[in-house]
């Protein structure tokens, strides 16, 4: 196997995110993977755009991220859809389904990287949904920077 087709440069994000939600506040929780995934994940095969994340029996859950298939994983490869666990301290899972519940408040997931030890790690933030015209006035900011850069140089 080759060692350059393995990064630990990955940083996969969810660009949608940032636009359809405004952040509360953001957590870092490791990822409960398998053998095959953790490959898949260093190639870059993995997308957040679907993905959502839950908790259920005190634990915490993301479910619709998908990763895919290792090339060569053979009979020993992974469902891309299954619902993988995050790992985060108890007192966090507690502070977040309060704060969930009684306020509206969504988890979603930022982006999945690799910290400098190897293992797989996912920021997730809590969000609350924009309205049409707080996306509006991001649009605006955006053409305004956008702008402004153009115009520097």
């Amino acid at each position: 196997m080759s060692k350059t087709r393995f990064s630990n440069a990955v940083n996969i994000q969810n660009k949608k995110a940032r636009f359809e939600y405004e952040f509360i506040d953001k957590y870092v929780a490791g990822i409960v993977l398998r053998g095959t995934e953790i490959k898949s994940i260093k190639e870059g095969l993995a997308s957040l755009q679907e993905a959502y994340c839950f908790v259920s029996n005190g634990e915490l859950f993301i479910k619709g991220m998908h990763i895919s298939v290792y090339a060569q994983g053979g009979v020993y490869n992974h469902e891309p859809l299954r619902e993988r666990k995050l790992l985060l301290n108890k007192r966090e899972i507690e502070k977040i389904q309060s704060k969930s519940d009684e306020k509206g408040l969504t988890l979603i997931p930022l982006r999945l990287f690799i910290n400098p030890r190897g293992y797989a790690k996912m920021e997730i933030a809590l969000a609350r949904g924009k309205k049409i015209h707080d996306k509006r006035s991001s649009i605006k900011d955006k053409d305004v920077k956008r702008e402004l850069e153009r115009n520097r140089y």
